[in-house]
């Protein structure tokens, strides 16, 4: 699958941002912003594969947040920190349903499926499916 719009900006303004360049980062962050609704620091590690469906539409990412390879987010998911108890680290090959919530310092496993609305705060082991406003597994 072709990568969206949201990723190919962010993948020019994040390797300017690796080079130092000034401005022009900052600049394609806040279009970014504009134009798909979806906050998306240049500063956050994303893997190769990964896609936002409805290029983004009001996804926020922790600036410090790690995204493994192949993961697919949907609509209005956060990424975020939790009043200093570190980012999320999300694995390879994850499904992150549509608002859903991922906050603090916890590391979602790899091929883990996080449900729609579902509030994560702890850490996700590889292959589960999670769900529910505090998330249970439930496979």
């Amino acid at each position: 699958m072709k990568e969206s719009a949201v990723l190919r900006m962010y993948r020019v303004g994040h390797w300017l941002q690796t080079k130092k360049v000034p401005i022009l980062p900052a600049i394609i962050q806040r279009t970014i912003r504009v134009l798909f609704a979806c906050e998306l620091p240049m500063s956050a590690k994303i893997g190769k594969g990964t896609q936002f469906y409805h290029n983004g539409l009001g996804v926020v990412i922790h600036e410090k947040a790690e995204l493994g390879s192949n993961t697919r987010i949907y609509q209005n998911v956060t990424i975020g920190g939790r009043g200093g108890r570190g980012v999320p680290k999300i694995g390879h090959n994850v499904f992150i349903g549509c608002g859903a919530c991922i906050l603090g310092g916890v590391v979602i496993g790899d091929n883990a499926v996080i449900g729609a609305n579902t509030c994560v705060i702890e850490d996700v082991s590889p292959n589960s499916v999670v769900v529910g406003p505090k998330a249970k597994v439930v496979k």
